[in-house]
C-alpha cells in the first residue's frame, strides 16, 4: 500500500484538496461567523465568549471577542499564495479588531493564537523579498505590530504580583488580573511565551516582554526535581509548589519543551539550548519505554509515558493527542529514527479511528477521552518527517488524514469537532487552529514547490503553526543583560555545537537506500498495529 513513488498528479490533487478544505472553512467563517471569534459549523453561526457562564473556560480561555479565527488564519492565506484575500483580511483586522475588551482570556492562548499571528503577518508584509507573492499592504504603517504591542501590554499584568515570576494563567484585557484569580497554572501555559514575546521585544527594541517570558521559563526550570530533573504539569505561582506532579509530553507540558529549542533556533541564546538538552536527556531517561532502537532489536516499540516527576514511576497508562507533536520536535534536533517510531504509533491510532482521540489508553487499547477537535499535531509531525526523509510513506499518511477529515468532520458550513471518534458524532465547534495549523501543514506536505521550501528563506513554525523567518535581526538582542548577573547569556553557539544529546552525530540520517522503503520495517509496523488493536 505504501511502497513506491507518489505520482505528482496525485500530489497536486491533494494539495488542491487541502487548499479547498481551508477555503471552505475560511469562507464559511467569513460568511456566517465574522466578526465573532469562532464558527459553529453545524448551525452556521458565529460564537464569542460565554458571558453567561464565566467558568466555561473551554470557551472563554480562547475566545476574547476579537475575531480570533480571522486573525489566526492570516499567514495561512499568505502561505497558500492568496495575496488578495490576505490583504483584505489584514485590512479588516486593522479596521475592526480592538483589544480594549472586557474579556478574561488565557495568557497562553492569546499569545500563541493572536499575538503570534499578528507578528507573523507583520513579518510577511514587511519582508523585502516577498517570497509568497505580493503580500504588501498599501500605506502599511506597522499597524499589526502596534496591535501586537497593545495586546502584549494588556497581558503584562499577569506577570505582576507573583512571588515566583511565573505568570497568572488568565488576565482581563481591560482590568488586569481578576481579583478571584487562580494561583495555579500549567507548565506549558506559563513557559511557552518566549518565542512570541521575544520576537515582539526584538522588533520593538524593548526588552520588557522577552524579560518577563524568560523569567517565567527560568522560574519553572529552577523548580525541576533534584532527583529526576523532570518538571510537573501544574504549579502554584506564589509558592512554587507542584500541584500536578505528572511529567509527560502532552497537555500541560508539551510546548514548554518545544519553545526551549525554538527559542534557541530563533534567538541563539546558549542557555535555551542547554536547558533543552538537559530536558531532552531527562525525558529519554525517565519517560521513554520500549526497545532502545526504533528500527532494530527486540521488545516493545518506543513510547513516552506519564510519570511522577519526583520518582519517575508510571502515573497512568494513557497518552494524549497533543503528544503527537513530539516526533516533529525530534526531527528538529536530528533524532529522526526515534521520531519515525513514535509517529508510527500515533498514525496507527489514527488508522484505527479515522482521528486521534484526545486521550488513548495504551493498556486498554481504547480511548479514555474520545473527542477529536481537529487538532494538527499528527499532521505537523507528518509534514516535518516528510521534509526530513522525503519518504513518500508520509504523503500516504497525509492522504489518509485528509480523507478522514473530509469523510468524518465535514459539516454544512466548515469542519466540526468529532464528539466521539468511535461513533463519529459531531460537536458544533471549529477551533481556530484548524485553519492556522491543520490545513496549513496538510497543504505544505503536498506543495513541494511552495516558497516556504524553495525561496531560500529559512522559516520556523510557532506552536500555533505561524511562520516566522529565522532572521539575523532576531539573533541580535539590543540588550546584553537579559537577566541580572548573566552577562554572557547572549553568547551565540557555533552551529556545530548544536547537537542532539542522545546521538554522537548531530543528524542520525536515514540512509538513501531506505528512502523508498517503509521508514519502519514492516514487522515493527505490524507490531505497532497489533499494539493499538488494528490487527
Amino acid at each position: 500500500r505504501y511502497s513506491g513513488a507518489f505520482p505528482p498528479q496525485l500530489r497536486a490533487r491533494l494539495r488542491d484538496a487541502a487548499r479547498g478544505m481551508f477555503v471552505f472553512g475560511y469562507d464559511s467563517y467569513m460568511q456566517h461567523a465574522f466578526p465573532r471569534d469562532e464558527l459553529d459549523p453545524l448551525h452556521c453561526r458565529g460564537r464569542g465568549p460565554d458571558r453567561s457562564d464565566p467558568s466555561n473556560l473551554n470557551i472563554n480561555d480562547v475566545l476574547g471577542n476579537y475575531s480570533l479565527t480571522l486573525i489566526d488564519a492570516l499567514d495561512t492565506l499568505a502561505v497558500m499564495g492568496n495575496s488578495s484575500e490576505f490583504q483584505k483580511a489584514v485590512k479588516l483586522v486593522i479596521d475592526t479588531v480592538s483589544f480594549d475588551k472586557d474579556s478574561t482570556v488565557q495568557v497562553f492562548e492569546a499569545t500563541i493564537r493572536v499575538l503570534g499571528s499578528l507578528l507573523s503577518a507583520h513579518i510577511i508584509i514587511t519582508d523585502s523579498k516577498q517570497p509568497f507573492g505580493d503580500m504588501t499592504i498599501k500605506d502599511y504603517d506597522n499597524e499589526l505590530l502596534h496591535m501586537a504591542h497593545d495586546l502584549a501590554v494588556r497581558l503584562l499584568p499577569a506577570f505582576e504580583n507573583t512571588k515566583t515570576g511565573i505568570p497568572y494563567p488568565r488576565v482581563n484585557l481591560k482590568k488586569g488580573v481578576p481579583p478571584d484569580s487562580n494561583n495555579e497554572t500549567c507548565t506549558a501555559g506559563a513557559g511557552s511565551l518566549l518565542v512570541e514575546f521575544g520576537i515582539l521585544s526584538r522588533l520593538l527594541g524593548d526588552s520588557t516582554f522577552e524579560w518577563v517570558a524568560r523569567r517565567a521559563v527560568k522560574a519553572l526550570w529552577s523548580l525541576r526535581s533534584n532527583n529526576t530533573g523532570l518538571l510537573g504539569n501544574v504549579v502554584n505561582i506564589q509558592t512554587g509548589h507542584w500541584v500536578g506532579k505528572q511529567s509527560g509530553l502532552g497537555a500541560g507540558s508539551d510546548s514548554f519543551y518545544e519553545y526551549l529549542l525554538k527559542s534557541y533556533i530563533l534567538f541563539g541564546e546558549k542557555e535555551d539550548l542547554e536547558m533543552f538538552n538537559d530536558a531532552y536527556r531527562n525525558i529519554q531517561n525517565h519517560l521513554r519505554r520500549g526497545r532502545e532502537a526504533c528500527n532494530e532489536g527486540e521488545g516493545d516499540p518506543p513510547l513516552y509515558v506519564n510519570v511522577n516527576m519526583f520518582t519517575g514511576q508510571l502515573m497512568n497508562t494513557w497518552i494524549d493527542s497533543l503528544q503527537a507533536f513530539f516526533p516533529g520536535l525530534q526531527v528538529l534536533i536530528g533524532d529522526v529514527e526515534d521520531a519515525i517510531c513514535l509517529h508510527a504509533f500515533y498514525y496507527a491510532i489514527w488508522k484505527r479511528y479515522g482521528a486521534l482521540p484526545e486521550r488513548y489508553n495504551w493498556q486498554l487499547q481504547a480511548p479514555d477521552v474520545p473527542f477529536y477537535p481537529l487538532r494538527p499535531e499528527l499532521v505537523e509531525s507528518t509534514y516535518l518527517l516528510y521534509q526530513a526523509t522525503k519518504n513518500p510513506f508520509y504523503l500516504h499518511v497525509g492522504m489518509d488524514i485528509l480523507q478522514s477529515l473530509e469523510k468524518y468532520t465535514k459539516a454544512k458550513c466548515g469542519y466540526a469537532t468529532l464528539h466521539h471518534v468511535v461513533e463519529k458524532t459531531k460537536e458544533d465547534r471549529m477551533e481556530s487552529f484548524f485553519l492556522s495549523e491543520t490545513c496549513k501543514y496538510l497543504y505544505l506536505l503536498f506543495d513541494e514547490e511552495n516558497p516556504l521550501h524553495k525561496s531560500g528563506n529559512k522559516y520556523m513554525f510557532t506552536t500555533e503553526g505561524h511562520i516566522v523567518s529565522v532572521d539575523e535581526r532576531f539573533r541580535n538582542s539590543l540588550w546584553q543583560d537579559i537577566l541580572p548577573g548573566e552577562e554572557d547569556s547572549a553568547e551565540n553557539l557555533k552551529p556545530n555545537e548544536f547537537k542532539a544529546v542522545n546521538f554522537t552525530s548531530n543528524c542520525n540520517k536515514v540512509p538513501d537506500e531506505r528512502r523508498y522503503l517503509l521508514p519502519l520495517k514492516s514487522n515493527y509496523m505490524r507490531q505497532i498495529d497489533r499494539m493499538v488493536g488494528l490487527v
